[in-house]
């Protein structure tokens, strides 16, 4: 395979597998990647499993057309990735190693040497000239062993990216890449979500435009894809709106107890439903499902005064890879001391940010009304945000989404008549109630004022204390006369035809401006309230916890000048002008403070 003019792919694909890691079923198979790169020295990406270790030497040859390689290039110790070293030293005797030094430590643990007398070891920011081509090492510990490296070749703009953006199947196995890369990510490196994040910021500040890993094919195209996904599973976030139920069942009364549960959750509009047996399906298939929807429900048995073997290994495979930021719910069996529901909370004692809801639904045996009602009661709890986003269902005259108005953060949206758009404000107030009126402030400099002088209408998303920094980024630091907001994304609309979040909100209002006020540099729009609906019970995002918990602390380590207190932007410099406008926020120097070291 060429993936560039100078690089090509010299991996392996492995049908012989059942198990990867001796744990996980690939019945796609595996591929093992291995890269070349032909230059006036030529530079071998990594090695194949052992048991390739001939198919893999004669694609080298193949690829060398008589040439002898300079650098055996190792990022990853992983057998699988380093089994044909001395294969390959004894090849082509004239070749270096190049790795990182924890990665030689390994080399003596599985080899019996470290190849001193012909290794190069880098480190972060180390490069290695191959003639037009030079490579750059970035260190990523724990990604998911500590010797990885990854090498960014400037000159193609390619990262070789090691287990990152990896996934299960050979490469001759057309399949879904998402499905087994998250599988792939969450049984693997699902833990060092902290290290993955790491070794994002580093990529950011690369042009990257192919990736190349050990596993999964080599990606060319819509990389924003790919990396959107690693940020949303390294942060832990939700990938895909829908609901877990995960359960285990003996005589067929907890499944009873799931499936009606799993039928009142799609008739409220719940937008996925996944149900796992986990006595019978794919553990890493539940773990995958675990991480990637936003909600769960555990359902399982008392057993031997604890719970139900399958179960207890399931939380344990969640807890063990960092499970957080996730809603979750508990359904109990037990005949005579059901403990169930206690046991599962206490495992999910030490992960981060659960929200544990009501009620607890708890069966004595087998179903009967009490717990019936309860399973109601929980669909309803877990629905209620589905429910109110659905322009049939939603009480749409619900007034105590004007209770979620704060000192907050709220994106504004509207429509020029040629697409939608939106800002984030933090001025939106309840000026009076008989009848309802909202104050909304707006920057006249804002191409949303002006659409919503024209128009007179708007939407006020209330934020949530869920709302990532992406969603500032998109909303706070563009102009939608230039850029559009909304693009790749899917959103939901009210009565009035603006658009409203589909997540990351609590509440939004429908506006209709009664009134305009000049405030010289701002426009105040006194609205009447159109529609007011509750999404959700999630805290407000007020101004206060957006600086402390959501915007990035600014980068100042080493610089002189001055750091906006918006978006941390940074200006360098001993003197700030005076009609200095923040490029990313538009925020002036009155929001901008000098650095502090």
């Amino acid at each position: 395979m060429t993936i560039t003019k100078d690089i090509r792919y010299v991996g392996v694909n492995d049908h012989e597998i059942d198990l990867f890691e001796g744990q996980y079923t690939v019945p796609n198979g595996m591929a093992y990647n291995s890269y070349v790169v032909l230059d006036d020295k030529v530079a071998v990406m990594d090695t194949v499993d052992r048991r390739f270790t001939h198919e893999w030497l004669d694609n080298l040859a193949g690829v060398l057309g008589g040439r002898k390689p300079d650098y055996l290039i190792v990022q990853h110790m992983e057998p699988d990735h380093s089994a044909n070293i001395t294969q390959f030293m004894a090849a082509y005797p004239e070749a270096i190693l190049v790795s990182s030094a924890k990665a030689f430590v390994m080399m003596k643990n599985f080899f019996g040497t470290d190849f001193s007398q012909r290794c190069i070891v880098v480190g972060e920011g180390d490069t290695l000239c191959l003639g037009k081509h030079t490579l750059t090492f970035v260190t990523a510990p724990m990604v998911h062993w500590p010797e990885v490296i990854v090498t960014y070749d400037s000159t193609d703009k390619v990262l070789f990216s090691a287990d990152a953006f990896g996934k299960f199947g050979a490469l001759d196995v057309e399949e879904d890449w998402a499905c087994e890369a998250r599988r792939y990510y969450f049984g693997i490196v699902g833990k060092y979500g902290a290290q993955a994040q790491a070794l994002l910021k580093k990529a950011a500040g690369l042009a990257i435009e192919t990736i190349c890993p050990l596993h999964g094919p080599v990606l060319t195209e819509n990389l924003g894809y790919y990396l959107d996904l690693y940020q949303t599973w390294s942060t832990y976030g939700t990938e895909s709106e829908g609901i877990v139920i995960a359960y285990t069942s003996v005589y067929g009364n907890t499944k009873k107890a799931v499936e009606m549960l799993a039928e009142q959750l799609k008739a409220k509009g719940c937008p996925k439903v996944a149900v796992t047996d986990l006595a019978r399906d794919d553990m890493a298939e539940a773990v995958e499902d675990a991480f990637r929807y936003g909600k769960i429900v555990l359902a399982t048995t008392t057993y031997n005064a604890d719970i139900f073997p399958f179960m207890r290994e399931f939380i344990h495979h969640l807890t063990e890879r960092g499970f957080k930021n996730k809603t979750v719910a508990l359904i109990e069996n037990g005949s005579w001391a059901p403990m169930a529901a206690k046991t599962m909370k206490a495992m999910l004692e030490g992960c981060q940010n659960l929200t544990f809801i009501e009620p607890v639904v708890r069966i004595t045996s087998a179903l009967n009304e009490q717990s019936k009602q309860q399973i109601q009661d929980l669909a309803a709890e877990l629905c209620q945000e589905y429910v109110a986003q659905n322009g049939e269902t939603a009480n749409k005259n619900d007034l105590s989404a004007l209770f979620k108005i704060g000192y907050g953060l709220y994106v504004v949206t509207s429509n020029d008549g040629k697409k939608d758009n939106g800002l984030i404000v933090n001025t939106v107030s309840q000026v009076s109630d008989s009848p309802n009126r909202v104050a909304v402030c707006i920057n006249k400099q804002n191409y949303s004022h002006h659409v919503i002088k024209q128009t007179g209408v708007m939407n006020v998303n209330c934020l949530s204390v869920e709302a990532p920094f992406k969603v500032f980024e998109t909303f706070g630091f563009q102009s939608g006369r230039t850029v559009d907001k909304f693009a790749g994304c899917s959103p939901l609309r009210a009565d009035n035809g603006l658009v409203f979040l589909p997540k990351y909100i609590n509440a939004f209002l429908s506006l209709k401006v009664e009134q305009y006020v000049d405030l010289n540099t701002h426009g105040m729009f006194i609205c009447s309230v159109t529609e007011a609906r509750v999404i959700a019970d999630k805290e407000t995002m007020t101004y206060t916890y957006y600086q402390e918990h959501v915007k990035p602390k600014p980068q100042t380590e080493g610089k002189k000048g001055w750091v906006c207190k918006v978006c941390g932007y940074v200006y360098e410099g001993d003197e700030l002008p005076e009609d200095f406008v923040c490029p990313l926020c538009k925020h002036g120097a009155a929001d901008f403070e000098p650095i502090q070291h």
